[in-house]
């Protein structure tokens, strides 16, 4: 049965619902799984940021099994309403599927990419074989917000650290922008922060703004913590630290209260816990002051890239109480949920 054949002359779109089982249009697994290996094996997408990539396989897809590009892809559920499937690009073994459970009924196509960003194969399963592989069933979640990057190549979005952090500064004999230069180096950045050694955030802003211009090499695309630790080490050389490891601690440099964020798309993750929480931190108090996740402060520098060096051009500095005045919560789900499947080493074999 030639199926791309009759989907052509069908002039059906992705969005337009077949009933299963139809026997010239509805493409079977074994024989979808067979045209897109056959299509796709070797393709490149080299060079391509991780939402570029996926639309751009998208666009494969379609016309590989006959189907016309739409000019944007909707965000359906699965994304090919037409044959129900969705895909997944892997290049690591980590399935990740946002917002929603596993289908028993639903198609997944998982496209492997190799080290050299070219798709190598293609395995299409049903959810009740994923299920299968889901060994906790839990959703793990984090918040969102969306950078906004203006004319303003620097920011200054909380001029004054919170009230609470400052009553600890205050019982240190430390006002808000008075001079703080220590000639001596920092031993460590992962030491719990002192009140004597806190800047505040007013210096600390001008101390971190002339990272700006800063350049260094680009680990990757999908390799955003490489990317976050060669900002980490900047940082680090800024303030005047000995030791600086990145242990995924949080704040990443906790002896200062900061919290590094490289950004080379506007979306930024933000973890399990709003910046603005109020709880409090698993730190020593500060001269009796407790300290709460809102206290954290927040360095976001924004890096352009073109595929091979990352160049800072922007940067914003911000308390987690202050943080959604400038960078808005995603709304809608205002959670986004993901449920996490290591997939055996042998799966695409």
């Amino acid at each position: 049965m030639d199926y791309v054949k009759n989907i052509q002359n069908s002039g059906l779109t992705i969005y337009d619902p077949i009933e299963l089982g139809n026997k010239s249009l509805w493409i079977p697994i074994s024989k979808l799984e067979t045209i897109l290996n056959d299509g796709l094996y070797g393709f490149s997408t080299s060079g391509l940021p991780n939402r570029t990539r996926s639309k751009v396989i998208k666009q494969q897809i379609c016309e590989l099994l006959g189907y016309p590009i739409p000019k944007s892809f909707k965000k359906t559920q699965p994304r090919f309403l037409g044959q129900n499937f969705d895909i997944y690009v892997q290049k690591s073994n980590n399935l990740q599927i946002w917002n929603e459970g596993i289908s028993d009924d639903r198609r997944y196509v998982l496209i492997q990419i190799s080290n050299k960003d070219q798709i190598q194969s293609v395995k299409v399963v049903t959810g009740h074989i994923l299920a299968q592989l889901d060994k906790t069933g839990t959703l793990t979640q984090k918040y969102q917000a969306r950078l906004n990057v203006s004319n303003e190549f620097s920011k200054l979005i909380s001029p004054k650290d919170t009230e609470n952090l400052r009553r600890a500064l205050r019982s240190a004999s430390i006002v808000d922008n008075q001079i703080h230069d220590k000639k001596e180096a920092y031993a460590s950045s992962i030491k719990p922060p002192s009140a004597h050694d806190l800047i505040p955030i007013g210096l600390l802003f001008e101390r971190l703004k002339p990272l700006i211009g800063h350049k260094f090499k680009d680990a990757g695309y999908d390799q955003e913590r490489n990317r976050g630790a060669a900002l980490h080490r900047l940082i680090c050389e800024q303030l005047n630290y000995k030791q600086c490891p990145d242990d995924g601690r949080f704040p990443d440099i906790q002896h200062q209260l900061l919290e590094i964020k490289l950004q080379t798309s506007f979306t930024i993750d933000l973890g399990l816990i709003r910046p603005d929480d109020q709880n409090l931190l698993n730190l020593p108090s500060l001269n009796g002051v407790y300290l709460r996740h809102c206290d954290v402060r927040y360095a976001l520098f924004y890096g352009a890239t073109d595929g091979s060096e990352v160049v800072l051009t922007h940067f914003f500095l911000t308390t987690g109480e202050g943080f959604f005045n400038q960078f808005p919560q995603f709304q809608g789900n205002v959670i986004n949920r993901k449920i996490q499947i290591p997939l055996p080493t042998d799966f695409f074999n």
